[in-house]
């Protein structure tokens, strides 16, 4: 009799542990698990902690349970982002929401069934398991030519810096039809930038041509030769410049470095439509005089505003710009897992479907995210879209 209740206990020690498991496997398989790949510690720590904090704000809003978190320090080292990456896939994670730069990113093509968001807005030679989510060159020339044509401009030269993403840009310029003047590289040495500006605006020309036709009215006695000569003497050069708009590939002090020399030769937002790439928002070029009234392409501001307040309100300072991708890219990834009743696979992120999130609308293709952007311009200190 004791044998038996030995034997009855056994078969049912061995079937609740198997009911258990069964449990734990079937709460896995409904369970969606992310990766989570930043710097955590080092240089760019901070914009690791921000990207979390906001992974964990968007984590309330979806508010469900079945959604872990992975998160991994690569502490901003491609060696190390491998590393996490293999660690992760051993934990049975196939999709992973970063590394944040690019340069991170470069072996991640040796592992394998798994994939990356990368929160990088390089789009070239990017491994075939990462999708780049990043607002990037190509969404942003492609905003900027509607616009050139919206406003009949013609003649548009492009200004790049010699910099890390020199070819990133001219890559995406030669993917579209349109004609631009002339591009230009230009080195970012402030004496040398004022030489090369100078030289693109035709200034020492210019000015020649003014002092001359001083000169000339100085001679004459005539009335309104007089009248002309008090206008001409107010001015700084003589004459029309070959192009109506200006790209300029720039941010931060280097693109205020650029729009001064323009001003310094005399080119001013009277006579041409100054044009410059995603500068996310930044106040610090509000109050700058050569920024007023230049135009860029960007996401929706209200909602970046809305998202900034929403993640000072809980952290008590603000978010590092790009920490918004993140908050949107994990309501996407909700939405596609439900959408496919948990089913996860790199071809669901290749799909045409339009998505929309905080920072507007975007569409995957290929290995990169395609963002319909807004116009916005400076203007009299002031963020204004652009109708």
């Amino acid at each position: 009799m004791k044998s038996f209740l030995i034997f009855i206990s056994i078969i049912y020690i061995s079937l609740s542990n198997i009911y258990c498991l069964a449990n734990e496997l079937e709460q896995d398989k409904n369970t969606l698990k992310i990766g989570l790949i930043i710097p955590l510690s080092g240089e760019h720590q901070e914009i690791g902690k921000s990207v979390l904090n906001s992974i964990r704000l968007a984590l309330s809003k979806i508010n469900d349970a079945k959604i872990e978190i992975y998160p991994k320090d690569n502490f901003s080292n491609p060696e190390k982002t491998l590393f996490v990456a293999n660690q992760l896939k051993e934990e049975g994670i196939k999709l992973i929401i970063g590394p944040i730069f690019s340069e991170n990113l470069i072996y991640l093509n040796e592992v394998e069934n798994l994939i990356f968001l990368s929160l990088s807005n390089k789009t070239k030679s990017v491994p075939k398991n990462v999708i780049s989510i990043g607002v990037n060159a190509n969404s942003q020339i492609s905003t900027i030519i509607t616009f050139l044509k919206k406003r009949d401009l013609r003649k548009t030269i492009v200004l790049i810096p010699r910099a890390d993403y020199e070819d990133e840009f001219k890559s995406a310029l030669s993917k579209t039809k349109h004609k631009f003047s002339k591009i230009y590289s230009y080195d970012t040495e402030p004496g040398k930038l004022t030489s090369q500006i100078e030289q693109i605006t035709s200034y020492s020309q210019r000015k020649k041509r003014l002092e001359r036709r001083i000169k000339i009215l100085e001679k004459s006695d005539d009335p309104t030769s007089k009248k002309k000569l008090e206008k001409l003497k107010k001015k700084y050069t003589l004459g029309e410049i070959n192009f109506d708009s200006v790209i300029i590939a720039d941010f931060g002090e280097n693109l205020k470095s650029v729009t001064n020399s323009f001003l310094f030769s005399d080119v001013t937002t009277k006579n041409v439509k100054f044009i410059t790439l995603n500068q996310w928002f930044d106040e610090n070029l509000l109050n700058e005089n050569s920024m007023n009234e230049i135009y860029f392409p960007s996401i929706n501001y209200k909602n970046f505003s809305k998202f900034n307040k929403s993640y000072f309100k809980i952290y008590n300072n603000y978010p590092s710009k790009i920490s918004i991708l993140s908050y949107d890219i994990l309501g996407l990834i909700y939405y596609v897992y439900k959408k496919n009743e948990g089913n996860m696979n790199a071809n669901l992120f290749k799909d045409k479907d339009i998505y929309k999130g905080e920072i507007g609308s975007f569409i995957f293709t290929k290995n990169e995210i395609t963002h319909n952007l807004d116009i916005y311009q400076i203007l009299n200190g002031q963020f204004s879209k652009v109708k």
